[in-house]
């Protein structure tokens, strides 16, 4: 089963359990995926989107969740952080586990081998291998200066 149809199948589960917040979630989800669809339909690209895109855009929902949260809990609203909360451990639900530091390393090294990567030029092509292979793995905020660091030692 992919990701979309085990979105849906979710989607189908949460409305016959009447779950509110969770169906309220997954509909996010699901606009998110559709928008994207129509976004490539608009730029003349049919088979709507892959399953790399879609760990992509739901990586996108944790990481915006996450920024309101903390702006919230600053705030004092502590309601709204939690809710924002639960809607992230919904969708983190559906994204692959994420990579613990050694892991990352060995992934950055092993990507730099593989390509043969010798110069800061050649940072564009590890970053671009590493998200094809590990989308939603890893965070690429934090990935993308270990690389340079690797690279340019």
């Amino acid at each position: 089963m992919d990701l979309r149809d085990k979105i849906s199948a979710e989607l189908k589960t949460a409305m016959k359990n009447k779950e509110a917040a969770r169906l309220s979630t997954l509909r996010l989800i699901s606009a998110a995926i559709k928008d994207k669809d129509i976004a490539l339909r608009g730029q003349g690209k049919s088979g709507g989107v892959a399953e790399a895109d879609i760990l992509a855009i739901l990586g996108k929902m944790v990481k915006q969740r996450q920024e309101t949260a903390r702006t919230y809990e600053e705030a004092g609203r502590l309601e709204l952080a939690e809710q924002e909360l639960g809607e992230i451990e919904v969708i983190e639900a559906f994204l692959p586990t994420p990579l613990d530091d050694a892991e990352i390393d060995t992934a950055i090294q092993t990507t730099i081998t593989e390509l043969k990567a010798e110069s800061i030029r050649d940072m564009g092509r590890v970053i671009g291998a590493l998200k094809s292979r590990y989308t939603g793995q890893m965070d690429f905020g934090r990935v993308g200066p270990m690389v340079k660091e690797r690279l340019s030692a």
